[in-house]
């Protein structure tokens, strides 16, 4: 039996989404570009998507355009906000997912944009104090303030309608990754007032390779991939229609139930929490686990282990599909720019346990059980 824990990475689709998906896959696979039937029945189906997505968020469904997910969506924002927009100037964290961090340096790298990064306290909140002294000591320039929601990693909160206040005053553009966020939370985009928000199906038991980005309708940019008149012309390439059903079942399931699946999932964060206070000496939390925090992940930092880089494997030998923070992951050796960010002891291996709706306590007693046995923990 396998016990699946690494739910910021990817979630498992949900069978009803499976189900939504399937019809479409055997019998829809008319281009929605082209003009016969088979053709527009795709393309109402793209449109009728695209009206309940943007009803879940308040958005207005030409303010939604899909994309293949969260990383092409955040690209997206930030160079087509230098290209069409005159933004010399971003602000981002060094905490930010490589999407945008690495994309934010890309641009600052030479003469025309400045790249400024925003501090954070101990815990890995954003200095929303330093922040407005940015604004506040470029407010000649053309500025993008990029954040996200919720880190992937920590699962650290920011809160949206303060950063959105602060870029608000200083006339910046605020763009926010809600990768982690979308469908866990309710969102307004109307009483929110961002420029931008990026979205991806997967995270919320949707099928991969399709997101959303949504763009404010006060603001005009032009599209980073062409070659094809789709999405409005905003984003050339045929739509990928079971995908886009896939993503807006998988929304409709969400907020339908969005409050039962918080409660689930924030009780068994409280309890792998409390009980690895009370199992396992040493322990720590990296972030802000019992505070301003998402309720799906949980980053922790184990004692001293012989195993050290060996730990994520012991866990997968034991059936337990978990991500790591210092430890060696996806064929890096130099560990988590998010860990090192906050001042982590990267000589400890770190583990982060990301939960959803599918996961039981049970499931958590047998993992628990299993960190005694790696620790050698006497019962």
């Amino acid at each position: 039996m396998k016990i699946y824990l690494d739910n910021a990475a990817t979630t498992p689709i949900d069978p009803q989404v499976v189900q939504a998906m399937l019809p479409i896959l055997e019998n829809n696979y008319g281009n929605p570009s082209s003009i016969h039937s088979l053709g527009r029945e795709s393309r109402v189906i793209i449109e009728q998507a695209r009206k309940k997505v943007a009803s879940f968020i308040n958005a207005a469904p030409s303010e939604i355009f899909f994309t293949a997910g969260g990383t092409e969506a955040d690209n997206m924002v930030l160079r087509s906000a230098v290209n069409d927009l005159g933004v010399n100037h971003i602000i981002t964290s060094p905490l930010e997912h490589h999407a945008v961090i690495d994309t934010a340096e890309h641009l600052g790298s030479g003469e025309t944009v400045k790249l400024s990064l925003v501090k954070h306290d101990a815990k890995g909140h954003v200095d929303l104090v330093y922040l407005e002294e940015l604004l506040a000591d470029n407010k000649d320039k053309k500025t993008l303030v990029s954040l996200m929601h919720a880190n992937n990693e920590i699962g650290n909160k920011i809160s949206l309608e303060k950063v959105n206040a602060l870029c608000k005053k200083y006339g910046a553009y605020f763009h926010s990754d809600t990768v982690q966020t979308m469908c866990h939370y309710k969102f307004d985009v109307r009483e929110l007032g961002v420029d931008f928000l990026t979205c991806s199906a997967h995270k919320f038991h949707g099928p991969k390779g399709v997101g959303f980005l949504f763009i404010n309708q006060d603001v005009q940019i032009k599209p980073i991939i062409t070659g094809g008149a789709q999405e409005r012309n905003m984003r050339a390439g045929t739509e990928n229609i079971y995908g886009i059903v896939g993503l807006t079942k998988a929304m409709e399931i969400a907020n339908e139930n969005i409050e039962e699946h918080q409660n689930h999932i924030q009780g068994l964060k409280t309890y792998m929490i409390e009980q690895l206070e009370k199992q396992v000496p040493g322990i720590s939390f990296n972030g802000d686990p019992k505070g301003e925090s998402l309720y799906t992940v949980l980053n922790v930092t184990f004692p001293n282990s012989e195993m050290d880089e060996m730990l994520l494997y012991n866990f997968d030998i034991e059936g337990i599909c978990v991500s790591g923070g210092s430890a060696c992951s996806s064929g890096s050796n130099i560990g988590s720019h998010v860990l090192r960010g906050i001042n982590a002891d990267m000589t400890k291996p770190a583990v982060r346990f990301s939960f959803s709706k599918f996961n039981t306590k049970e499931e958590l007693d047998i993992t628990l059980n299993v960190i005694k046995e790696l620790f050698s923990i006497n019962a």
